[in-house]
């Protein structure tokens, strides 16, 4: 049996429910949650996040509003910041549960993510802003500029971190997230209520004042620009609330463009389980199911194979 600490990791698609049976499952298990959503780490950021505060009861939560949106929040300070809450609640003799779906910052923690250099060059990567996806790979040195994806030599983000991590000192620095023993855990819905989860999910967003966070933020200083940065919500209301769109285009387009970023997450999961993470998917969030994996695993036992895996379940073409 391994010595190491152990985690449950809790992650899935958008409108799944992670933070309801991650609130359950610390209930029972007497843990804490560290969040992994690189956007609720932001004050004020509320409904455009999911953070749905009310569900955490009396559960001890991190790396929520722990941030002004003002700031930059990077992977140096999610890793710093996430490793000491996972030391203080071993410390406490409670049982760490991860919980979201940022793939950068899951990644990182699955992965141990190693970092060198110094801090991110952010006045650097304004002045790259202005090129374009040509003039970005003919900056990268010859080696990675070869070794590059179709994908990628059209995606400026990424080429611009390409550029940041090939420059000295141009990648955040800081140690590995500690290792321990995980347990992953997906929730699982089949595609087409994902769909209708998402729609009635964004709906109450908006009915609850999703537009008027947005206003708000704009008032106390986030620039349209900065709020764009935040992310398919952010930058949708933004839009209606510059006058671009009207209330029912920005509504209808951004109920497609999280239909379309959930099936993006769907492929990125998928991702993961060919390269061997091992997800035990729990259909529809059932607790009784969770409950029975972490006590198998807690104990030491045999886990049983995956009843799903995302890679053998196929849509079809048209379904988005």
């Amino acid at each position: 049996m391994s010595n190491l600490s152990k985690g449950i990791i809790i992650t899935g698609p958008t409108a799944v429910g992670k933070t309801a049976l991650a609130v359950k499952l610390a209930t029972r298990f007497g843990g804490e949650i560290i969040s992994i959503d690189s956007r609720q780490v932001f004050r004020g950021m509320d409904l455009g996040t999911g953070k749905d505060l009310d569900e955490y009861g009396n559960i001890p939560y991190h790396l929520i509003d722990v941030a002004e949106p003002t700031e930059i929040y990077h992977l140096k300070r999610f890793l710093a910041e996430s490793a000491g809450a996972f030391r203080q609640i071993l410390e406490r003799s409670r049982l760490p549960f991860f919980c979201g779906g940022t793939a950068l910052y899951l990644n990182a923690i699955l992965h141990r993510y190693e970092l060198s250099g110094g801090e991110p060059n952010f006045a650097g990567r304004d002045e790259l802003r202005e090129l374009s996806a040509e003039e970005l790979v003919r900056r990268l040195p010859p080696e990675i500029a070869t070794s590059l994806a179709d994908c990628e030599r059209s995606n400026c983000e990424r080429l611009r971190r390409r550029l940041e991590k090939s420059a000295p000192g141009g990648e955040p620095g800081g140690e590995p997230f500690p290792p321990f023993d995980k347990l992953v855990l997906g929730v699982y819905y089949p595609r087409s209520e994902i769909h209708r989860r998402i729609e009635l999910r964004l709906d109450q967003r908006l009915d609850e004042g999703m537009i008027e966070e947005v206003r708000r933020l704009h008032e106390q200083g986030v620039t349209w620009e900065k709020l764009e940065f935040f992310g398919l919500e952010y930058r949708m209301v933004a839009q209606y609330l510059q006058g671009k769109i009207d209330r029912r285009t920005m509504r209808d387009s951004l109920l497609a463009k999280i239909r379309q970023f959930a099936k993006r997450q769907d492929i990125w999961f998928r991702k993961m389980e060919r390269e061997g993470v091992r997800i035990h998917w729990v259909e529809r969030g059932d607790e009784q199911e969770a409950v029975r994996l972490v006590e198998d695993f807690m104990a030491g036992r045999e886990l049983p194979e995956p009843h799903i895996r995302l890679n053998d379940i196929h849509y079809g073409p048209k379904s988005n």
